[in-house]
């Protein structure tokens, strides 16, 4: 069996460092790693305008954010297909054909849905698009047969009601899906970024992100106002890191080689963290020290970017063929559904037959 990836994002605005050690950096070195057949990126428009119906142009406008950053980070058209969800007709007709495998009890306990829900607001008012959102993410995973989908903590639930929409197909019509296995950050950190506030969701609402794409004067400014621990008022106090966004980010980004480099008084990051829980460290310069640390990994991605946005319409370019390519992989997906489902009528030469034999005179 082919080994595939697909993951993606909805683009309602640029990406920030959350995504980034969430999925994005890992969706690099999975495309480079030479272990993956075919890697697909979607940009999920269409789940987008799920709870942004009343504001498309946002969702327009931020394709081409979201495909910016994709290619600053390194995901190479020549190695992965990016494409635009709403380019690919035959993912809304798989959605359809899986709403009839899926309660809406079983939608309600997800534990993701309902979080969103709860977020938004949304109470009873809910838009059936978002309410099915999880019916449209197995959609997009099994049209592309993938095997593998990196993704968040957050995302788990979603993964594994796909895996119950594919055995439950499989189970009525015969072997079609692929079932996925969903493929999470190794570093506990990167699983949950918080926000620079310290809410534990980093959020384009809240204002708590840090963009890929930051200025480095807003990236240090952002730094230095970081949430740390409220008890550690004085250098000499003791600090929890726990809980500490300072630290959280850290654990997330920083290497022995930044320690090296920009606080060579400190082997790792083990000994900075004794060093703050027993006193006599201060905030700022840890502070400083994660400012240095973001600045050489987002500085490349950066300068990357405003290479890529000097020539727009290539990037259009890229994501209509990908889209193409996207389109292809799935309408022969479709195919094959419609085969298990017995909906093929006129491509079913037997079904034809036995017909003509029945109605013989």
């Amino acid at each position: 069996m082919s080994k595939i990836i697909l993951t993606g994002d909805r683009p309602t605005g640029r990406l920030h460092v959350g995504h980034y050690v969430g999925s994005l950096k890992r969706r690099v070195q999975l495309q480079n790693s030479g272990e993956y057949d075919k890697v697909f990126i979607m940009i999920a428009d269409a789940q987008a305008l799920t709870d942004n119906a009343d504001n498309p142009e946002k969702i327009r406008q931020n394709i081409i954010e979201v495909a910016l950053d994709y290619m600053a980070c390194g995901l190479d058209p020549a190695k992965s297909t990016l494409f635009i969800q709403s380019q690919i007709p035959e993912l809304t007709e798989l959605s359809f054909y899986y709403m009839n495998l899926v309660t809406v009890s079983r939608l309600q306990r997800n534990p993701t849905v309902k979080a969103e829900i709860q977020m938004r607001n949304f109470e009873t008012s809910i838009p059936v698009g978002f309410f099915t959102y999880p019916i449209s993410q197995a959609s997009d995973i099994t049209a592309f047969k993938a095997t593998t989908v990196p993704v968040g903590e957050d995302q788990a639930p979603m993964i594994e009601q796909t895996r119950e929409i594919v055995h439950k197909f499989n189970s009525v019509y015969g072997e079609t899906l692929v079932e996925p296995q969903i493929l999470l950050p190794d570093n506990s950190a990167c699983m949950r970024l918080p926000g620079t506030d310290g809410k534990a969701k980093m959020s384009k609402s809240l204002g708590n992100c840090i963009y890929l794409a930051e200025d480095p004067g807003d990236i240090k400014t952002k730094v230095m106002s970081m949430f740390t621990d409220p008890n550690h008022i004085r250098v000499e106090d003791p600090g929890c890191c726990e809980g500490n966004t300072v630290f959280t980010y850290l654990e997330a980004f920083s290497t022995p080689e930044h320690f090296a480099e920009y606080l060579p008084d400190y082997k790792d990051l083990d000994e900075l963290k004794a060093h703050y829980r027993r006193g006599g460290l201060g905030d700022v310069k840890v502070k400083k020290f994660l400012n240095n640390v973001l600045q050489e990994e987002l500085g490349p991605i950066r300068e990357r970017r405003q290479e890529l946005q000097k020539d727009i319409p290539y990037i259009y370019e890229v994501l209509k063929k990908g889209s193409e390519v996207a389109r292809e992989a799935a309408a022969q997906t479709l195919s094959e559904v419609r085969r298990a489902m017995k909906i093929n009528y006129f491509e079913d030469e037997a079904l034809i037959s036995s017909q003509v034999e029945k109605y013989k005179v």
